[in-house]
């Protein structure tokens, strides 16, 4: 996972429920936050932020964002959240973003370019919001 990790910028961990994904995630980004704290020398060791959201266990209007009918005011999304929160952190930390749970293709297809060499999440609203 990490040398997959070191050459993507998007990875997809897939396999039947309960048999570890999360946890190899979460163990992984924890082991590396830890060689960076004992001073590893390798620069793939840093400390490593997770921001962690199930996207079937909200509406996609929760998920993207959405715009009021009557007022035109936009709200953004938890991914927008998650990943404005993620993006403004301009130290060397790690930070991913971990969408937990089923892959589903109504979600999945608004991560296109975000997955693709773009590196931008696109939002309804107009807003780009780029990856480093």
């Amino acid at each position: 996972l990490l040398e997959t990790q070191l050459v993507r910028h998007g990875v997809m961990v897939v396999g039947n429920a309960f048999i570890g994904k999360s946890t190899k995630i979460q163990v992984l980004a924890k082991a590396l936050s830890k060689l960076r704290q004992d001073n590893s020398p390798d620069p793939a060791h840093q400390v490593t932020k997770t921001f962690s959201l199930n996207p079937k266990s909200i509406t996609m209007e929760e998920l993207y964002g959405f715009s009021n009918i009557n007022t035109g005011e936009w709200t953004d999304g938890l991914v927008a959240l998650l990943v404005r929160e993620a993006v403004s952190d301009t130290s060397d930390n790690k930070k991913w973003v971990l969408f937990d749970g089923p892959v589903d293709a109504i979600w999945i297809e608004n991560m296109n370019t975000v997955l693709d060499d773009n590196k931008k999440l696109c939002l309804m609203s107009g807003e780009i919001i780029a990856m480093s």
